[in-house]
């Protein structure tokens, strides 16, 4: 196990808040799964869901490690030749979006022959995030025009943009807010971004006003269900998902200070979506306002930390890279939490690393490994100075020995010694010293 840990490079703070959150999921979708066992199988047994979800933690782990031992500047390249890719991958899941357990779900696609289903929109916004971080990187030197800027930044964010729009507009909404933070961060022109978000606002409300034009197109199948959503939220009207939000707060505060212990909850098995969307309160339920808080303060270190990694980046790209893949996941957490409290419609966000689900899980692993990619760099470079370090220290000590022995003048060794070097270095006595 020793041996296995000294392998991670990088941050080993952000590995080990990973390792703690998902090791902490285990138990709520353990106990959260049994509503998904009485509808699959009937008998109540989750054992398979946990098994499951073990499967997914570990693929997503192997994920981080694979994709850490990648220098990150990799990824620079591969960005600007996967979006187009991502973009094919968006308008099939918009035409062929599949169904699950009856209901429609078009921001899904089913792999053929292994039958696993997950969402392009994860897959697009990593492969965003990081081609915007490109792009602001590259033009820091150039100083391009903003006419420049329109066709070679603003014009693929927002195509991808419209891609998940239709089939869902939390994530279109929560990518569009991090990519507008990502430009300011990389000090792109405040009158800009001001132009681009009311550009933004504008073209959703035309998106509506079509949608309103053509109520049964397909294409626009969820606006209903958006407004639903927002008029729920705003309103005392009873619906489906207020019924949720109703049993995600009855959870809530049945688990009071301490909760009722893992695994006791009961609005479990009432909750739908109680171990992806809905866990959080599931999780409160069962240890209580305690663990509520444990749970966000364990977000926000992990945010924290990667504040940190981005400043000790080496590169403006991969300051960037960080707060582009690392923000959106804390954010993402926060939403996850607001809904269960009702502090924000439902979205159908889950709660990373802990909401059972294979897709999000693996993509969320993979923006890990990107981000202590980054961090494996400015260890590496922090070594490589240690080691310079301790040569120059080397060199000094042999330095103050001759002069000590024969009484010579520091700069006649320290010819003498560099004279050794361009000659020959297999008989320098100073490599010799070195190379031990």
């Amino acid at each position: 196990m020793k041996e296995l840990v000294n392998k991670l490079k990088g941050d080993r703070v952000i590995w080990s808040f990973v390792a703690l959150l998902a090791l902490f999921s285990f138990m709520p979708v353990f106990s959260a799964s049994s509503n998904l066992a009485y509808i699959g199988h009937g008998t109540g047994n989750t054992l398979g869901y946990l098994i499951k979800h073990l499967a997914h933690i570990c693929i997503g782990f192997m994920i981080i490690y694979w994709v850490h031992k990648i220098p990150y500047h990799y990824f620079r390249a591969i960005s600007k030749i996967a979006l187009p890719v991502v973009w094919i991958l968006l308008v099939f899941t918009l035409v062929k979006g599949t169904v699950i357990s009856g209901a429609n779900a078009s921001r899904w696609i089913q792999l053929p022959f292994i039958g696993i289903t997950f969402q392009p929109s994860t897959i697009a916004s990593i492969v965003l995030f990081i081609f915007v971080a490109r792009y602001l990187s590259k033009t820091k030197q150039e100083n391009e025009s903003f006419q420049t800027s329109l066709i070679q930044l603003w014009l693929p964010v927002f195509i991808t943009l419209a891609l998940i729009l239709p089939a869902n507009f939390s994530t279109t909404a929560l990518i569009f807010s991090m990519v507008i933070m990502l430009t300011f961060i990389g000090k792109y022109p405040l009158k800009y971004i001001g132009f681009i978000i009311g550009s933004g606002v504008a073209m959703l409300a035309f998106f509506l006003l079509v949608a309103k034009a053509f109520p049964d197109s397909k294409f626009f199948s969820r606006v209903s269900t958006w407004e639903s959503r927002i008029m729920n939220f705003t309103t005392d009207k009873p619906d489906e998902d207020d019924y949720q939000i109703e049993k995600a707060k009855t959870a809530i505060a049945s688990g009071k200070l301490g909760g009722l212990g893992p695994g006791k909850s009961v609005q479990k098995n009432f909750l739908p979506q109680s171990s992806s969307d809905f866990i959080y309160a599931i999780i409160v339920e069962e240890y209580g306002l305690v663990g509520g808080v444990a749970i966000l303060i364990l977000y926000l270190l992990l945010l924290f930390r990667f504040v940190i990694a981005s400043h000790k980046a080496n590169t403006l790209f991969g300051k960037l890279v960080v707060v582009g893949l690392g923000f959106p996941m804390i954010f993402q957490a926060m939403i996850n939490m607001a809904v269960a409290v009702e502090l924000l419609p439902v979205t159908g966000q889950t709660l990373p690393l802990i909401s059972s689900g294979g897709s999000s899980i693996w993509m969320t692993c993979f923006g890990l490994g990107i981000i202590i990619s980054v961090t494996k760099k400015e260890e590496e470079i922090s070594e490589e100075r240690e080691e310079k370090e301790r040569r120059k220290e080397a060199l000094q000590r042999l330095i103050d020995k001759e002069l000590a022995e024969e009484d010579l003048p520091a700069d006649e060794i320290y010819e003498e010694e560099v004279m050794y070097s361009i000659q020959d270095n297999s008989k320098n006595p100073m490599s010799a010293v070195l190379n031990k």
